[in-house]
């Protein structure tokens, strides 16, 4: 009996280790298979803009610089970016200036559906700069007259954005003790200098992402410009990349590979700035 029921424990062991390994067979698949779902374009975007001869295949390219001259000759190239960090920079300080002193505001006070309303906030911040609310933001800047100008772009924007920054911003605000901004009452701080010189330097890290996360978003924003503006001067890169095509309709690909290396550089400097500065070490609340 002893003996057969070693044997049992073995056979159960066996295959235990036998699911063990396709368990382990089957994550390293998949692991792989999402690896590659990201790592091949990344190949393409280091590799692509040095061949002289692109194409959608990754191969070893024919190194040179003569795509970026081509796209130097493209007039529009370059205003477009700088058009595109218009667009970013100024929905991102648009952002904060708005978000950081309403995070505030609903982090201390207190009302009935006070997180019922935050949630709904958020909830139609998903559509206010999607296909659904295009024309009416379409139809309200023509009445304003912010079609085809820069602020009408930055406030469509920024109008996106500010329900999830000001959701993201209140945790922030939220793990700041009381006892801090009641010691400056004391000293006769109004609401305006506490908010400043107390909540601000605190929730520093906070607007740190913030800002860039709102960057990163206009920088590849591409249905509002889209919409928005006429004149080709004012047009960001990410509508502009649509334009590199020949005679025929053909994608020029040195122009598009060169330009697509450059137009991600900008965000992947903020990203290791901030990383770098802060550590990414705020989720959840003030923590480190």
């Amino acid at each position: 009996m002893k003996l057969f029921g070693k044997e049992i424990q073995l056979q159960d062991k066996r295959r235990i280790d036998e699911r063990t390994k396709v368990e382990k067979i089957s994550t390293f698949a998949f692991v792989l298979l999402a690896v590659s779902f990201f790592a091949i374009p990344l190949m393409w975007l280091v590799l692509a803009p040095f061949d002289s001869d692109p194409t959608f295949r990754i191969k070893w390219p024919n190194w040179g610089l003569g795509n970026f001259s081509e796209m130097a000759e493209n007039p529009y190239a370059y205003r477009s970016l700088m058009n595109s960090a218009i667009f970013s920079a100024g929905s991102g300080l648009a952002v904060i200036l708005v978000g950081a002193p309403a995070s505030y505001v609903l982090s201390r006070i207190k009302f009935a559906g006070r997180d019922a309303f935050l949630y709904v906030l958020l909830l139609f911040s998903s559509i206010v700069t999607g296909s659904a609310a295009m024309v009416p933001l379409f139809l309200l800047s023509l009445r304003l007259n912010l079609i085809d100008t820069y602020q009408g772009v930055v406030l469509v924007l920024t109008g996106g954005l500010i329900p999830a920054a000001i959701f993201i911003l209140k945790d922030f605000t939220d793990s700041i003790p009381k006892s801090y901004e009641e010691s400056a009452q004391i000293f006769g701080a109004s609401s305006f200098r506490i908010l400043k010189d107390v909540v601000t330097p605190i929730i520093r890290p906070g607007l740190a992402v913030i800002f860039v996360w709102s960057f990163v978003q206009a920088w590849g924003n591409f249905l509002a410009p889209f919409i928005l503006i006429r004149d080709i001067n004012k047009q960001p890169a990410a509508v502009m990349m649509y334009s590199f095509y020949n005679d025929g309709g053909q994608a020029v690909f040195r122009t598009v590979a060169a330009f697509s290396l450059i137009y991600t550089i900008p965000v992947l400097a903020m990203y290791f700035y901030v990383n770098k500065k802060y550590g990414f070490r705020f989720y959840g609340g003030i923590k480190g």
